[in-house]
């Protein structure tokens, strides 16, 4: 088999599965609305979803568009619900002093 041939092969088949993994990690958006719940009891929210020039964003309840990391579901709970649970998660110590 030639080279071209094997190296076009195996090109269509990363390209297939980042296409894959691509719409998987989507987020299914209610009519471009997403709701997250907290992971700690600090309640849920809904939130508008939009599509932006590097991708998804989704908008705090201060208003600020956020972009989406994970998903927008993850994203929203993280940065509106959970916020200082997160940051406590990935840094550890809060002390400010």
């Amino acid at each position: 088999m030639p080279l071209n041939r094997a190296f076009a092969g195996v090109t269509a088949v990363v390209l297939a599965t980042a296409l894959t993994t691509a719409a998987a990690a989507t987020p299914k958006v209610n009519k471009g609305r997403v709701t997250a719940k907290s992971d700690y009891g600090n309640g849920t929210v809904t939130a508008p979803v939009r599509m932006a020039r590097h991708g998804l964003q989704v908008r705090l309840p201060g208003g600020l568009w956020y972009y989406c990391e994970v998903s927008c579901i993850d994203t929203l709970r993280r940065e509106a619900l959970d916020f200082w649970e997160t940051r406590s998660e990935e840094g550890g110590d809060n002390d400010f002093d």
